[in-house]
């Protein structure tokens, strides 16, 4: 109830009597529905939840506070009876989130359409306890997947076998669902910031990216760590790691209430350029995390977004060096008045193998 109080305070906010949602996590975000067909259409004293035929009794058992119905008809005719219902002029949509087929569907049917961006995902960005402590679940059960990991690592292992064998170990913690696939780079993959993983061996002398996440009760985490193995270079490598592990230090300790999310991104970035780096370091320092993988507030250069209490989100600096190696390291905290709250508690210092 607090949610759909706080959504139409948006929308009065926005200017907008009518509001039709239809991304599956704004959904369950808003509702409690986990199913994957739906859609919502809330006024600022009505609301309409509907979804078909194969989720009539689990929309009974989770969506609480809204009507329900049961959609019989093509879902744009469905829309356009309530919004006459609802006596609704103009019906915001999440402009993000229905293709061009559906709105120009609705178009015809006479429905006069407002484009609304960031209305539900703002609301998201910031955690109540509650979310916290499933997010913080799910980080324990990444972590100790990790663990789990560890006597694997080693000489020989393929990329896709230790990426297999970590999901693995994180589905046995009971994640259900996986924020994205795991990633495991090595050698000179290691620079590619994504990458999936492939049958390269490891090798002395490589780096080794894992990327991965858990989950809890619908709620995820995301977390780095980069492994060395002994050999060739290990002087340069070492000071690498140091370079990104500083860069992160001095990102974090930028994070309090208040600050311009490109703030946080500009202490760990300014560091790497400094040391000539600049150029190696592409993509942005953080990411929001939550229900979905990536999520508001977004911690980058180009990012407007402002830092508020509750907020959860990664930081990540990392230095790719094309056909050398790659290292990044990934952390996640929560937003306070007295700076960043740690989530992760794996240690950061460099694990040589």
């Amino acid at each position: 109830m607090q949610r759909k109080k706080a959504l139409r305070k948006e929308l009065a906010k926005a200017g907008v009597k009518g509001f039709l949602i239809t991304d599956p996590v704004n959904l369950r975000y808003i509702t409690g529905f986990t199913g994957s067909s739906g859609f919502l259409i809330i006024t600022l004293n009505k609301a309409m939840f509907v979804t078909d035929f194969r989720y009539q009794e689990q929309s009974k058992d989770e969506v609480k506070g809204f009507r329900i119905r049961i959609e019989r008809e093509e879902r744009s005719r469905e829309i356009k009876k309530i919004v006459d219902e609802f006596a609704i002029k103009w019906l915001g949509f999440e402009a993000r989130n229905i293709s061009f087929e559906f709105y120009d569907n609705l178009l015809k049917r006479g429905i006069k359409l407002k484009p609304l961006t960031g209305i539900v995902n703002t609301l998201r960005a910031v955690k109540s306890a509650d979310e916290i402590s499933n997010i913080t679940k799910a980080v324990r059960r990444a972590e100790r997947a990790f663990t789990g990991l560890q006597p694997h690592i080693k000489e020989g292992k393929t990329e896709q076998f230790l990426s297999l064998k970590l999901g693995e170990f994180l589905r046995n913690e009971g994640c259900k669902k996986l924020p994205f696939e795991v990633i495991v780079a090595s050698g000179s993959r290691s620079a590619l910031p994504h990458a999936m993983p492939t049958n390269k061996t490891i090798k002395k002398g490589d780096f080794i990216v894992f990327d991965w996440g858990g989950e809890y009760c619908g709620y995820y985490s995301d977390m780095t760590r980069t492994v060395l193995v002994n050999g060739k270079n290990i002087n340069k490598k070492k000071q690498l790691y140091h370079n990104v592990l500083e860069a992160q230090k001095r990102a974090i300790r930028a994070v309090r209430t208040g600050v311009k999310a490109s703030v946080i991104d500009k202490a760990a970035r300014n560091y790497i350029d400094n040391l000539g780096y600049g150029e190696d370091f592409g993509h942005g320092t953080g990411h929001g995390i939550g229900m979905a993988g990536h999520e508001e507030p977004f911690i980058s250069w180009r990012s407007k977004d402002l830092i508020k209490d509750g907020m959860v989100f990664t930081v990540e600096p990392g230095i790719y060096l094309a056909g050398f190696g790659g290292v990044r390291i990934e952390d996640m905290v929560v937003a306070g008045r007295n700076g960043a709250e740690m989530l992760t508690g794996l240690p950061r210092q460099l694990k040589i193998i």
